[in-house]
């Protein structure tokens, strides 16, 4: 069985997807970088393992990034997991884990990395959002591509309606892209992600239209 330790800094709506996708994966642990997230009371609830690193301790993201590493690496996870952490992360720390760290982003990438991306969607007139499940890489938000969903921008969006729609599809696709991790199903050909074993007009976009 494949092992995990996935990291959080909020509600953990992502975790308890994992969580209730039932999947082969032993989560060693979930970390937080805030006392306070809510999603630290799900792992709780199903006896999982909690750690508290908070970076506002630290004086530097480096040293951040070193003690975070450290409790990491003492529970040897085949994968570190985020799910909503909110926290960029050094070179140094992204390689420490290459091919090994998975995010899941809401916009679908390369458009709109970093933050404020359904506000960002709505001001740009976009016709179309979504998100990304992604290998991490020092590129903040530009790691080679697992999969995909799709959602319609409707006329009367607000950011909050639009960023439920996303939400929604986070939650069954980044069971599944982990899913394909952990049963040996990716494949990376330089920089582009494969999925073995899948129909030949199998695609990694997950749409309303599909």
């Amino acid at each position: 069985m494949k092992s995990a330790v996935i990291l959080i800094s909020g509600r953990g709506s992502n975790l308890r997807a994992l969580l209730d996708a039932k999947l082969d994966l032993d989560i060693r642990c979930v970390v937080s970088n805030r006392p306070d997230a809510p999603g630290l009371e799900i792992a709780h609830t199903q006896k999982i393992k909690c750690k508290i690193i908070d970076h506002r301790q630290y004086a530097s993201r480096e040293l951040f990034d070193a003690a975070l590493a450290n409790s990491i690496d003492r529970f040897a996870p085949d994968y570190v997991i985020l799910a909503g952490f909110l926290r960029i992360f050094t070179s140094t720390f992204v390689l420490h884990y290459h091919q090994r760290m998975i995010n899941i982003h809401p916009s679908l990438l390369p458009a709109f990395t970093g933050l404020d991306t359904h506000t960002r969607a709505l001001a740009a007139g976009v016709k179309i959002h979504g998100c990304t499940v992604h290998f991490v890489t020092p590129d903040l938000d530009g790691g080679p591509i697992i999969i995909q969903a799709a959602v319609p921008v409707l006329p009367n969006d607000t950011k909050d309606s639009l960023a439920q729609r996303v939400l929604t599809e986070e939650h069954k696709i980044y069971p599944k892209a982990i899913s394909w991790l952990i049963s040996d199903r990716i494949h990376m050909h330089g920089d582009q992600v494969l999925i073995k074993n899948t129909h030949p007009n199998a695609t990694n976009l997950i749409s309303p239209w599909n």
